[in-house]
């Protein structure tokens, strides 16, 4: 993997300290043209279909709901950006990590064309060329003749796996969200109320704190559980385990927290499961320092399992990831044993060893972290345990 590290980037833009938001665009735009030059491209266009906003939000820092968007971030003049919704150009002008914003149509990418054209570019890197619709491609193709189109959505993952200070700054604001999401949850615990009614909850506690999206799986019930779910109409009962994957979106940056909580005081046999994920989790956090590999981290978790003869339950049969890289999208590349990637300092992602077992069924528990230069530092503050009900607030 090539090293797209924020020293070199740091050397090679002058910056005014003072100034934050103009630092951490100078140092993101100077990491990609240092990573364009490397791989001889002339210029980098970030598509961005409605589902997948990461990299166009790293150009712009600016939340956007065209159906399609793309950002065009030149080798050697300023970025612009495109959007097939009028309002796009509002948020784009006002945050103006841009120096236009112009408005395009999936039947007609003329404006784009028209900028490349301008640039000279001979060479474009594409992120998420896989996912361009075939319309949009063409006509790339056709109003660019003799440019050659490749993907950059590698060069993209990478530049923004390392996270920058002032990235970590929104993202222990948003882990404050989550914290407060937990508690909202465990708050709308009891028997009688609906899983929809537990999501509402939620739902509206981190609207309320500012946070723009969520992600999140639920599952009720007791040993029967396989997996989790968006909610159902399923009524809580007395004695159930309840699991949930919280991750809000605020600022731009998702941050996850995994737990469970039970109806009620929790069985033996549920405390029993809660205290094997929380090993799980233990052991794969104990290993995270930087140039340690995603491989190795799941190995970590796995073999907790292993341990207890329970290592069946970490295969694809049972479970899809042992945790997944996490910041603009919401699932990055994945915590799984035979992935290589190597984790450098200032990464975040979740360690979650969420999976089934004949204990307790379905469990759910893990944290985000951060790689820092001697281990990991969890985001969250939510105690480490399974929760009850009995613990509400003002019961």
């Amino acid at each position: 993997m090539n090293s797209l590290s924020t020293e070199s980037a740091t050397r090679v833009v002058t910056i005014d300290p003072g100034d934050a938001d103009r630092v951490e665009r100078s140092l993101r735009q100077a990491k990609l043209r240092t990573a364009m030059a490397e791989r001889a491209l002339d210029a980098l266009v970030a598509y961005a279909p409605a589902w997948r906003r990461e990299n166009v939000r790293y150009l712009t820092d600016t939340s956007l709901g065209g159906a399609a968007t793309l950002a065009v971030l030149p080798l050697d003049a300023e970025a612009t950006a495109f959007s097939t919704r009028r309002a796009d150009l509002i948020p784009l002008r006002e945050r103006d990590w841009v120096v236009s914003g112009q408005l395009i149509s999936i039947a007609n990418l003329d404006p784009v064309i028209s900028e490349i054209r301008a640039l000279g570019a001979r060479r474009i890197g594409i992120g998420h060329l896989e996912l361009l619709p075939t319309v949009l491609y063409r006509a790339l193709l056709s109003g660019l003749p003799g440019v050659e189109l490749v993907s950059a959505t590698k060069l993209f993952d990478e530049a923004r796996m390392v996270k920058s200070p002032w990235e970590l700054a929104r993202m222990r604001k948003a882990a404050a969200v989550s914290d407060a999401a937990w508690k909202s949850f465990v708050n709308a615990l009891e028997p009688g109320v609906t899983e929809y009614d537990i999501v509402a909850e939620v739902e509206s506690e981190i609207k309320r704190l500012g946070a723009e999206d969520n992600f999140m799986l639920i599952a009720s019930g007791k040993d029967e559980v396989l997996g989790m779910t968006p909610p159902s109409r399923r009524i809580l009962e007395q004695g159930d385990l309840v699991r949930t994957e919280l991750t809000p979106q605020t600022d731009g940056y998702w941050l996850q927290i995994c737990r469970s909580a039970t109806v009620g005081p929790p069985s033996a046999a549920q405390q029993k499961s809660a205290d094997l994920f929380r090993e799980a989790a233990d052991a794969g956090m104990a290993v995270v320092r930087p140039g340690v590999t995603a491989h190795e981290v799941a190995v970590a978790e796995n073999d907790v399992f292993r341990k207890y003869g329970l290592g069946d339950y970490c295969t694809e049969q049972w479970t899809r990831v042992r945790g997944h890289g996490l910041g603009l999208h919401l699932d990055e590349w994945p915590v799984i044993e035979g992935n290589h990637t190597v984790l450098p300092e200032g990464a975040t992602f979740i360690i979650h060893p969420n999976t089934f077992t004949p204990i307790a069924g379905y469990h759910v528990f893990g944290d985000q972290v951060v790689v820092t230069a001697t281990g990991c530092e969890v985001l969250v503050s939510t105690e480490r345990r399974l929760f009850s009900s009995d613990e509400r607030s003002g019961k």
